[in-house]
């Protein structure tokens, strides 16, 4: 199970299709740089104590720490998203970052609902 240090969760809209997708950031130390990584995309979310685990469509899972300082990107991996974003974005599709404070057990149902 991969724990990064801070997440955030994209809604990406692409040829009128909506997926989400884990954008997550491990810090690094002295002798290894920060890193990132997209997931496959989310399909189901789980609570445990303070932390979330968001599956991901090819099997994966993330153990990420509910709370407002690991929610958002450090400076080098707030870069690469803005970067991920504008690319999306040249190619007419619509990627955002969803607002920290979403129901993250029911943001899926209730996005299926809205469709």
């Amino acid at each position: 199970m991969d724990k990064p240090n801070k997440w955030v969760v994209l809604k990406m809209v692409v040829d009128g299709n909506t997926f989400y997708k884990l954008f997550s950031t491990w810090l690094g130390g002295y002798l290894d740089g920060d890193a990132w990584r997209i997931n496959s995309g989310i399909v189901r979310v789980e609570q445990e104590g303070n932390y979330l685990r968001f599956f991901g469509e090819s099997g994966s899972c993330y153990e990420c720490v509910n709370s407002e300082h690991s929610y958002g990107t450090n400076y080098y991996t707030q870069g690469v998203l803005d970067n991920i974003i504008k690319k999306g974005t040249d190619m007419g599709h619509t990627i955002e970052v969803m607002p920290q404070d979403t129901d993250w057990l029911n943001f899926l149902n209730l996005e299926d609902e809205k469709g």
